[in-house]
């Protein structure tokens, strides 16, 4: 690992680089912070691939990606005169500071939980009116769902036991094949969403991240599905023109690969 020298000698470098870009090329000339956002979205999903599959080298990678457009944002910024990359730096470190007082002041916790219920209650005292508001209304509903429950948590809006989450999911699995069989279909969707949630709050209390338990699911099938073609694709049938006990018999030749 390079030393600190070197690590701030390498950022300069690439702060000497995007001054570069921005003055000499086209492209980067052209691009504006609205234009860079969903460009940052889509870095940001392929940081998660690469840390889904556990690819350190493309992990570094897209690290780098990610960190050019912070660069390239707090350039943007400079250029209006509102701030720039020391002061986007400083202002995390204050932040960290302000809200670790008990490395960086004389309050004393016990374990992690008691830190994130001093990280939302210093977040409050900040100004902001509500836990939630540190959650992007342009998130992944499951994600969302599972960052707001973390939250609320936070401040000891939570359940006791995960015996008691479980028996909240059957409530509403129960009350879900009720709406099914009325077949209310805003009623439906409105239940299922009920259990969706019930079921991520009870995720966390099996130490379960639900949107990496979907991932590998989603994963699984694509692997399981593409053996599926692949087979038919051998003995020259489509798998429009299949049974599903014909896929069936390569679906679970798939499953013991």
């Amino acid at each position: 690992m390079y030393s600190r020298e070197k690590q701030l000698k390498a950022f300069d470098r690439l702060l000497t680089i995007m001054d570069e870009l921005r003055e000499q090329c086209p492209w980067d000339r052209k691009q504006t912070m609205q234009s860079l956002r969903h460009l940052t979205i889509e870095e940001t999903y392929e940081l998660g691939d690469a840390i889904l599959d556990n690819d350190l080298d493309e992990v570094k990678k897209e690290l780098g990606d990610l960190l050019l457009h912070i660069v390239f944002y707090a350039k943007i910024g400079s250029e209006k005169s509102s701030f720039d990359i020391a002061d986007v730096a400083d202002s995390i470190c204050d932040k960290l500071v302000d809200r670790h007082p008990h490395i960086y002041g004389d309050v004393e916790v016990k374990d992690e939980e008691e830190v994130k219920r001093n990280w939302e209650s210093l977040k409050l005292k900040e100004g902001k009116k509500s836990v939630l508001e540190g959650v992007p209304k342009s998130l992944p509903a499951l994600v969302k769902a599972n960052r707001i429950q973390d939250k609320v948590a936070g401040v000891g809006f939570d359940w006791e036991k995960p015996e008691q989450v479980w028996e909240k999911l059957k409530e509403e699995l129960s009350e879900f094949e009720e709406e099914v069989k009325v077949g209310d279909k805003d009623k439906i969707e409105a239940e299922f969403g009920d259990v969706m949630f019930s079921m991520i709050n009870y995720a966390r209390f099996l130490d379960v991240n639900p949107e990496n338990a979907l991932e590998r699911t989603n994963k699984k099938f694509i692997k399981r599905f593409r053996y599926l073609e692949q087979k038919s694709a051998e003995i020259n049938k489509q798998l429009k023109d299949m049974t599903l006990a014909e896929m069936d018999v390569f679906w679970e030749e798939a499953k013991k690969l």
